[in-house]
Parts: structure tokens; sequence; C-alpha cells
């Protein structure tokens, strides 16, 4: 593909993937339990939104947590700690299960009103010697066609949200969109 960076970094400039800040955006917008799993208060808000309804706990089951129900029963009556495996297996299994769950919402949002006006921050360039840079400016956007990005983010798939990305929103850029295919951050509000 045209464009594409393969070596990026080699002169020193320095960014992120922009899907991967793309991801990072969609998860503060899903509104994840800012409390950490560690704590109590942050262990039984993620159990109780995963055992709250059947279809919740079967999906916390798909996505790796596996325990008997004498053990979580012990977990919420606080007789029982979860081990610190088991605490990283119940924090991946809410974020799976709250992505699935707010998809669908977050996808209607961001698709009302025409799409969604997204702020791109180019690279960062400092540390590049001056012959190798790159005249890059700070470009708007508005995405219309969210259903790719948010199913690959729900689904938890790097590789589909970055192909949806590359592929699906920056060649609208125009000619140089390969320029901004690592960048210093991303805004967007829905």
């Amino acid at each position: 593909m045209p464009e594409r960076n393969h070596d990026f970094g080699k002169f020193g400039a320095r960014g992120i993937r922009g899907s991967d800040l793309v991801a990072r955006q969609l998860d503060a917008l899903a509104g994840f339990i800012a409390t950490s799993v560690t704590t109590r208060r942050g262990l039984l808000a993620r159990l109780n939104y995963l055992t709250t309804s059947p279809t919740a706990w079967k999906a916390a089951r798909a996505a790796g947590l596996r325990v008997t129900d004498r053990t979580l029963k012990a977990w919420l009556a606080g007789t029982q700690k979860p081990s610190k495996a088991n605490l990283e297996r119940i924090e991946g299994a809410y974020r799976t299960v709250r992505r699935h769950n707010v998809a669908r919402h977050l996808l209607k949002r961001l698709n009302s009103g025409g799409g969604t006006r997204v702020e791109i921050h180019p690279l960062n360039q400092s540390q590049v010697p001056r012959p190798y840079q790159r005249t890059l400016e700070y470009r708007r956007i508005n995405v219309r066609r969210w259903e790719g990005m948010v199913t690959a983010w729900a689904a938890g798939d790097s590789r589909a949200l970055d192909d949806a990305w590359t592929t699906g929103v920056l060649p609208d850029l125009g000619s140089q969109w390969g320029q901004y295919e690592y960048v210093t951050n991303i805004g967007f509000a829905a």
C-alpha cells in the first residue's frame, strides 16, 4: 500500500499508531469503572457488572473468567480474595463485556449528525535532523463510517482496527495521508 510507514522512527520521529489512539479514545467514551480492580470497591463493581444477568455472566466466561459459583460467592462476600492472575482475568472479562455492551450505542452516537469530527495532531519531529523533517500540520476530518472501527474495537482486534483506520479514514486526508499513520494525539467526542 502506498504511503504506509515501514520503518517508522528511523530518523528520530516519535508518535503512536493512530489506530491505538482511536482505541484509547473509544475506551474513554465507553466509561469503564475508574476504581482499580485491586481495591475491594473496584472488584465488587466489576463482579456485580459481570454477574447481574445470565447473558453477562456467559460473556464473562467466554472472555476467560472461569471460576466456580462457590469461589465467586466467596469473592462477593469478601471471605476470599482473587489471585493476581484472577484479578487480571476479571479486568479482561469486564472490559470485553463492557465494550460489547456499549458498542451499538457508541456507534449510533459517532454516526449521528453525519459523523464525528476527528482532530489529528501530527507526529513529533523535534529529534529528527532538519533535512529529514516533513512539513506537517494539524488536521481535522469528519469521519462518517465508524462501523469497521467500532466492531474491531469491541472485538479487541487491533489489526482490524488499524486496517479500518488506515484504509478507511486516512485516505480521506488526501495524497499525504500516510504522514498521519503515526501521530501524537487524536481527539473526538460523541
